[in-house]
């Protein structure tokens, strides 16, 4: 019972007491606002038909304007704007009617109130935004500028502020952990520290700092707090007219008891001591306490608990039963209109998740979302339930012509870009009759972020669990293969471009995100997707990847093309992250095949022109051939290739062994690649160090070979790649991230060498603070060349500086940098310049460092099922000719590394084509000759020549004989 009346014997129940001078009652600024608007005495009031559409939950007046805040979360001010009190902006006039405030459009507002001429808004995750009058720094940004916009006081972001109360010229803030903070005017105390000097930033009450305040209140220049363990309430500032309830006049500048009822200071405070504050409140020099007599189960309101009542809507269980309840009823359009309003809310959908668990959301910030996406998930699943079928369908409406064409360039905090995550778990977002209407605009909202919140997105997706960002990932590349596949009958040419250059973008942003978040080794979710994961499987069926490729490679030649067919700007080759191996190999092809016919015709035009002037010797070949002998590889490759510019190493290549009749169709070539990098790679040249654990090559630090010959291997990659040929290399993955420009981490180091990598990750997981005594390293590490010890300084002066807990990861860092870098530099960089003679530009940027090595090396992801199912047979031979049959059960009888030595033996390679199994195609046909002859293979064509053998014993005989033989070309 809450009757505001007094009796002389004491107190009753719910009764409030007034203390200070007694005033005429005079016209509140509402109703002064309001009388003026409608030009009409002030005493009537009126209804501001502005905001009837909304249902307001909150309203606060100052001297001259009013702040009202809306169930769906919109801000409105009125009145007088000398100040920019309105936080209408620079210039903006004092105005009669509510103007929306758009400038904090999407942040869950818990609270808003008003000083004398300056106004705040508080989040529900504690952000704090002041704006209007600054004179006395009352809007705690620590000057005394006015501001006509609202400001975020960033100092008070990280104290979990949960109410603001505003004086005259002065703030207070309430923090969730009973803390209260003060700034502004102090010139009567007001501010509580023991002082009058004013604050421009937010500072904390010491003397109220053993204590839990529950409630706060500001008057015009003092200042009430209530601490509910005690039940006291504390009040300073001015006290000229005895509003401090003190029992004294004058200001005080510490927090100070108001004195109990026993003593009968405050006017009919008098009564029996059972009685208890339930709430404070103030005016602008007078106080009221609400109190009650039943102390057990009346529990003083805590203003730290938020009032469900007086905050903006929620989307929960609740509120969706509720709304479904009333859209039954048809014939009141106010509700449909209600439900809409609140579903093409984005503050309300930012309120209606926070993480509460250990009051994360209160750290919401540029990393941290503060948001449960499993609770918007179990939301949409209730919303997709049949019952709420027509809900769903009002909010999928809201969101396609409200919501999202609402998306701001720039939310006004982070809070307000919670809405981001929560759409992206909307089931009709992923369902494909939406994709124009509601997911594709949702991509061009994202992507018309500015930088600073663009940013922002980015780290939350890194953050976010993987399954949410795989899912989105998968939505979009749903979207292309849509696009592709039935866009051109949907939609005109112009949209069917902007919708699938918006949907690469999008896709294009998140693996960048992804990527950064691996780059730089955080311990972030998303960073576990897998690049993989953004591959479209079926691209190659849904583009013709040589002309799309062609098209890429003009439009960055800035050459058009002509064609009507692919008018289209768009091309999927400026996107390769989203193109499998099977694509990336065939744009590198594409690439070969044109860097080849361009120089071949380079060579066939100049050879024209040397025949019309009569000098036919100075014609030049349109193939690249190097003549070789066995007995000397290296030093014939090295002279030959020496002899060749770098157009001419994009010539298709030939190879001659002398005094061998094999003519190169390919099988040759791969031969000549097998013998010369396994002599390249002898030990006896000491050229690389082989590490035994992982039996991978690395780069000697002590080397006596001439820099050429790495010059030579870097070639013969490059080589090998141009011309579709696998090569058998050990070398690390690491060395094809270096060619790519990608930073080597320590998950390189456990791949080369696994003894020092797990060492290295020992140390920065030792927890102790013995890292010194347990580890007992410095910046120096020792080398042993041909038994001498050498030490190596990772950074000037090393062997002097200890490694410790501190700098740790700095001694790993070095570590890394001296391993692959400093010690390999002139080695690695005679390499990678013989590469790129042959492999460099643009082409290699669309490669991921696993994908470069598969080029190169191949893989080993046999299957030999397959193998068998793609076998052609030629003659007499067929499927299941009696030979055939025995030749393969033969060789599924095979070990491992026998069956390797068979594929080396009629491929010249024991690796597979980064296109897999599938790939190579082998032929067997029959011969005449004897069963004494052995199996003949043609590596050119990946044909054997097997003889009708009549056993299954001499087949495994006279084959196991011609693999372990195998060396070298001759002619059959």
């Amino acid at each position: 019972m809450n009757r505001a009346r007094c009796l002389p014997g004491g107190p009753v129940e719910g009764a409030s007491w007034v203390w200070g001078p007694q005033r005429r009652p005079s016209q509140s600024p509402v109703v002064q606002a309001l009388a003026s608007q409608l030009n009409a005495a002030p005493v009537f009031l009126r209804l501001i038909k502005k905001l009837c559409e909304h249902r307001i939950s909150q309203i606060m007046c100052g001297n001259k304007h009013c702040i009202a805040l809306s169930k769906d979360g919109q801000l409105f001010t009125w009145g007088q704007n000398s100040s920019g009190q309105l936080g209408l902006g620079m210039g903006e006039p004092s105005t009669l009617s509510p103007q929306p405030l758009k400038s904090l459009s999407g942040i869950p507002l818990a609270q808003i109130t008003a000083g004398g001429d300056h106004s705040f808004a508080l989040s529900l995750s504690g952000a704090v935004f002041g704006w209007g009058k600054n004179s006395a720094g009352q809007l705690g940004l620590n000057d005394k500028q006015d501001r006509s916009v609202p400001c975020h006081i960033k100092f008070l972001r990280s104290q979990k502020v949960v109410y603001i109360s505003c004086g005259d010229e002065h703030t207070a803030a309430l923090t969730k952990d009973g803390g209260l903070f003060t700034f502004g005017d102090g010139s009567r105390g007001q501010l509580g520290h023991d002082s009058t000097n004013s604050e421009p930033l937010p500072r904390q009450v010491q003397e109220l700092m053993g204590s839990e305040v529950s409630q706060i209140a500001c008057g015009r220049h003092h200042t009430l707090a209530f601490v509910p363990s005690s039940g006291l309430v504390y009040a300073f500032g001015c006290n000229t007219n005895g509003q401090l309830g003190t029992g004294t006049r004058g200001d005080i500048k510490s927090p100070l008891p108001v004195k109990s009822s026993l003593t009968g200071s405050p006017r009919h405070m008098s009564g029996p001591d059972h009685y208890a504050i339930t709430k404070i409140n103030c005016g602008g020099d007078h106080n009221f306490l609400l109190y009650s007599d039943d102390k057990s189960s009346t529990a003083p309101e805590d203003f730290r608990v938020t009032n469900i009542s007086r905050s903006i809507s929620l989307i929960n269980d609740a509120s969706l039963n509720t709304w479904r309840m009333k859209l039954l009823d048809n014939t009141d359009s106010t509700i449909t209109n209600d439900v809409i309003l609140l579903l093409s809310s984005t503050a309300c959908w930012n309120a209606s998740f926070l993480d509460e668990s250990d009051d994360s959301h209160f750290k919401t910030n540029p990393k941290v979302p503060g948001i449960d996406l499993n609770s918007v998930r179990l939301l949409f699943e209730t919303l997709s339930k049949p019952p709420f079928a027509r809900l769903l369908e009002q909010a999928t409406k809201s969101f396609e012509s409200l919501l999202i064409p609402q998306l701001p360039c720039s939310p006004p905090d982070v809070e307000a870009m919670r809405i981001y995550l929560i759409l992206s778990e909307c089931p009709a977002l992923h369902d494909s009759k939406n994709y124009i209407t509601l997911t594709i605009p949702l991509a061009m909202a994202i992507l018309r972020l500015d930088a600073n919140p663009s940013k922002v997105l980015d780290n939350w997706w890194c953050l976010v669990d993987g399954g949410v960002f795989s899912r989105l990932v998968d939505m979009y590349k749903s979207i292309v293969v849509f696009l592709l596949t039935g866009g051109k009958a949907l939609l005109v040419p112009v949209f069917l471009e902007n919708y699938t250059s918006a949907t690469l973008k999008l896709l294009e942003k998140l693996h960048k995100g992804c990527c950064a978040a691996v780059c730089v080794q955080v311990n972030l979710k998303a960073g576990h997707v897998e690049y993989n994961r953004f591959y479209i499987p079926d691209i190659t069926t849904l583009v013709d990847i040589q002309e799309d490729y062609l098209k890429w490679f003009l439009s960055k030649a800035e050459i058009k093309m002509r064609t009507p067919a692919v008018q289209s700007s768009v091309t999927l080759c400026a996107y390769p992250f989203i193109l499998n191996a099977q694509a990336k190999t065939t744009m590198l092809q594409t690439d070969a095949e044109l860097q080849m016919q361009m120089a071949v015709s380079g060579a066939n035009m100049h050879n024209v022109f040397m025949l019309l002037t009569l000098e036919p010797l100075l014609a030049r070949n349109p193939f690249l051939v190097l003549h070789v002998r066995r007995d000397h590889l290296v030093s014939d490759a090295l002279r030959e290739l020496t002899i060749y510019s770098d157009v001419d190493l994009k010539k298709p290549l030939k190879v001659i062994f002398d005094g061998e009749e094999a003519v190169d169709a390919g099988g040759v070539t791969k031969e000549f690649f097998l013998l010369l990098l396994k002599e390249l790679m002898d030990p006896v040249y000491g050229m690389f160090t082989q590490y035994t654990q992982s039996n991978l090559l690395w780069f000697s630090d002590k080397c006596f070979v001439e820099h050429n010959w790495f010059n030579l291997i870097g070639i013969i990659c490059g080589l090998a790649i141009y011309n579709s040929t696998v090569v058998d290399l050990h070398f690390p993955l690491v060395l094809y991230k270096k060619l790519l420009g990608v930073a080597p981490t320590l998950e390189d180091l456990k791949e080369l060498s696994p003894t020092e990598g797990r060492s290295l990750q020992q140390l920065l997981d030792h927890e102790e603070d013995d890292v010194e005594e347990t580890f007992c390293l410095n910046f120096a590490i020792t080398r042993e060349y041909y038994g001498l010890t050498e030490v190596k300084e990772l950074i000037p002066g090393g062997d002097r500086i200890t490694v410790d807990k501190n700098n740790r990861e700095e001694f790993v860092e070095a570590y890394l940098k001296y391993m692959f870098r400093d010690s390999v530099s002139e080695l690695y960089q005679a390499f990678s310049s013989g590469f790129l003679k042959v492999c460099g530009g643009k082409i290699l940027s669309l490669f991921q460092p696993s994908e470069l090595m598969a080029m190169v090396v191949g893989n080993n992801n046999y299957n030999w099922e397959e193998m068998e199912k793609n076998a052609v047979y030629k003659g007499e031979y067929s499927a299941t000719h009696p030979t055939v049959r025995m030749f393969w059960e033969v060789f599924h009888e095979f070990p491992l590394e026998k069956k390797k030595r068979f594929l080396l033996f009629l491929t010249g390679s024991d690796r597979i084509p980064i296109h897999g199994m599938e790939s190579l195609r082998i032929s067997i046909q029959s011969t005449s000759a004897e069963e004494h002859y052995l199996p003949v293979a043609h590596t050119c064509y990946n044909l054997l020549d097997m003889p009708r053998y009549q056993t299954k014993e001499t087949l495994h005989r006279r084959l196991t004989q011609a693999v372990e033989q195998y060396e070298g070309f001759s002619l059959v």
